[in-house]
């Protein structure tokens, strides 16, 4: 005899996104989901000496929920962070053109990662955690591609210098898992664990039509 499958109850307690990114607030808009509160965390960011790019992505996301999650008892906290990962390499996020063309001409014709660490605390205190890979493939690129996505500026806080939203996307022949991680949240994985704990998104049915 099969177990019991159980539903975890609903609750409209509201969403707080622990991120500055407005990539990830538009991301969560797309489908639907208005958080109550965008907190940024406050916290440092450096990775640890021979920190692994996947450690480091779920780290970042652990430490930014449970920042935010402080100060926000009574709600369900989603901290996030996307790490593109070269090998054990962790690139950064380009902050001047010295350090986008570093990450291009390493990028260059080679497949990377994305990996987007997710971290749920619901206000209970329960919490859900997941790491999704997204791999990525660059073409060769051209001195002179490089210097025109340089001028464009949009590589500005990037991690790894680009992004696959914009004019960067002429570089990417092919990508192998979410597109959504790649910008910056992968929707999928994010609404599922906001519904495993409890969540209820706007216009939520459950199983059987009953809200």
């Amino acid at each position: 005899m099969a177990a019991a499958t159980t539903t975890p109850s609903r609750t409209t307690a509201p969403l707080v996104l622990a991120s500055a990114s407005p990539r990830r607030l538009e991301l969560l808009r797309q489908v639907g989901i208005e958080p109550a509160t965008v907190a940024p965390a406050a916290i440092d960011e450096a990775p640890r000496a021979r920190e692994l790019p996947a450690h480091y992505a779920r780290r970042m996301a652990r430490e930014k929920a449970e920042a935010v999650a402080a100060d926000h008892a009574d709600a369900f906290v989603l901290g996030a962070d996307t790490v593109v990962a070269l090998g054990r390499r962790i690139l950064p996020k380009a902050e001047d053109e010295a350090a986008a063309r570093a990450c291009l001409e390493r990028l260059s014709g080679r497949r990377h990662r994305v990996l987007g660490g997710l971290v749920v605390i619901a206000p209970d205190g329960r919490r859900a955690e997941r790491l999704v890979a997204t791999a990525v493939t660059f073409k060769r690129l051209e001195p002179r591609e490089i210097a025109a996505y340089l001028a464009s500026g949009e590589w500005r806080g990037k991690a790894g210098g680009y992004a696959i939203q914009g004019r960067a996307a002429a570089f990417i022949p092919r990508i192998n898992g979410s597109y959504a991680n790649v910008v910056g949240l992968a929707l999928t994985e994010t609404l599922a664990l906001l519904t495993g704990l409890g969540y209820a998104p706007p216009g939520y049915v459950p199983l059987g039509g009953t809200p």
